[in-house]
């Protein structure tokens, strides 16, 4: 996603009021006029952080565009500006999902027959059962959206696969495909083009112009899958 001209020149605060820190400090550079973009590491400490400004919200914040190792945070220029919400970033404390987390879950049924199940199945070296049991036994936390309207890219709080994609990409891949690559999962929105591996299929509409915001999941969403043959 753009977000317009970057400065590369990080933005210079006074002193951090008191708080915890995320250490080292966080690379808090301009983006535009009305926004921070903050750069991570890694995926997870890009959704942590999310998650922690979520919980504890800055004054000035209007909007936060999340990525896959970075934050756009929008902000109010009649409220705040950079000086002053730069050092009230590098304050926040990160919230990181676990396994208890149950609040506010939205829930997916899936159909587990996925033409990659199998195949998924023996790569990681278990049946098709337990990598089930994998997928709908933890929450997942939509970390940020793109690919497609509504494609929301989910990380778990079990250790992560790391699955190839296909070698060879579907030139079609149905609407409401259950899907796996990386360390993420999926729900394609529509019919599209795809290169990830197909476990399951549900009903569940991702996109609805008829919603207010019509993503299923934007990001910081928390989804639990069911299987639907046992529901």
């Amino acid at each position: 996603m753009s977000t317009g001209p970057v400065n590369a020149s990080p933005v210079i605060a006074g002193p951090v009021s008191p708080g915890p820190v995320i250490a080292p400090p966080l690379d808090v550079r301009r983006a535009g006029s009305q926004a921070l973009l903050v750069t991570f590491g890694t995926l997870a400490e890009a959704a942590a952080f999310r998650a922690g400004l979520v919980a504890a919200p800055v004054p000035g914040v209007t909007e936060l565009v999340s990525g896959a190792r970075t934050l756009l945070v929008r902000f109010d220029p009649g409220r705040t500006d950079p000086t002053r919400l730069a050092p009230r970033l590098q304050a926040v404390e990160p919230v990181r999902p676990t396994r208890a987390d149950v609040d506010e879950v939205t829930t997916i049924p899936v159909t587990y027959d996925g033409e990659d199940l199998a195949t998924v199945a023996a790569l990681v070296g278990t049946t098709a059962e337990q990598l089930v049991a994998w997928h709908t036994g933890q929450t997942w936390t939509s970390a940020f959206c793109g690919f497609a309207p509504g494609f929301s890219y989910l990380i778990g709080t079990a250790p992560a696969l790391d699955l190839p994609r296909r070698s060879t990409a579907r030139t079609s891949v149905p609407a409401g495909s259950v899907a796996l690559a990386g360390e993420f999962s999926a729900v394609y929105p529509r019919v599209s083009p795809g290169g990830w591996q197909l476990i399951g299929r549900t009903d569940v509409s991702m996109w609805s112009l008829d919603r207010d915001p019509p993503a299923l999941a934007p990001a910081g969403t928390r989804i639990r899958f069911v299987d639907a043959g046992r529901a």
